[in-house]
């Protein structure tokens, strides 16, 4: 795994460093290919903060805490990270039985690029479109912890969106051409 630290208003020092790796190190037992992870430390008001974003073939895993002490801060990220991984590895299994050739390969690789623009864009977010089917989607938009995902529907090449309803459902918008 190739982990990658930025701290941001924060001072970090080679044991700290040595504790994340070893930490994300264990949950690498979830994949079986080279994987990014992207941790972000700082300081905010009396909280130390981390930040920790994981790439495995294009799937995104994140989590973030903030705690008096980064270590128990870290403590809690890697534990939101292990169980996030565990419910999609059994989601994965559950779908697709022994097919272990299908393990991260449909999900959409998210680049962001995030940049201040005049007017009402504030940030700006690209990502290549994978097919995939609705639950597929469903489940990456969980994982993203977001409140809709647009994606390419393997039966149909549309692009289409689905959303989490306030009712704690699901919405499905289709396009037509």
């Amino acid at each position: 795994m190739k982990i990658n630290i930025i701290a941001k208003n924060f001072r970090s020092y080679n044991h700290l460093e040595e504790t994340i790796e070893k930490k994300l190190e264990r949950l690498g037992k979830f994949f079986s290919d080279d994987i990014e992870a992207h941790v972000k430390l700082s300081h905010e008001a009396n909280l130390q903060k981390i930040e920790t974003t994981i790439n495995a073939k294009g799937t995104i895993f994140r989590a973030e805490e903030a705690a008096d002490d980064i270590y128990d801060a870290l403590d809690r990220v890697e534990h939101k990270l292990s169980s996030q991984m565990s419910k999609f590895k059994g989601k994965l299994e559950k779908r697709y039985k022994d097919n272990k050739a299908l393990k991260f390969e449909f999900f959409p690789e998210i680049q962001d690029t995030s940049e201040e623009k005049e007017g009402r864009i504030v940030r700006n977010k690209q990502f290549e479109l994978r097919p995939m089917d609705e639950k597929e989607a469903v489940l990456q938009m969980e994982m993203l912890h977001h409140d809709f995902f647009v994606y390419l529907d393997m039966n149909t090449d549309s692009v289409n969106v689905v959303y989490k309803r306030k009712d704690g459902n699901y919405g499905l918008i289709e396009t037509k051409y």
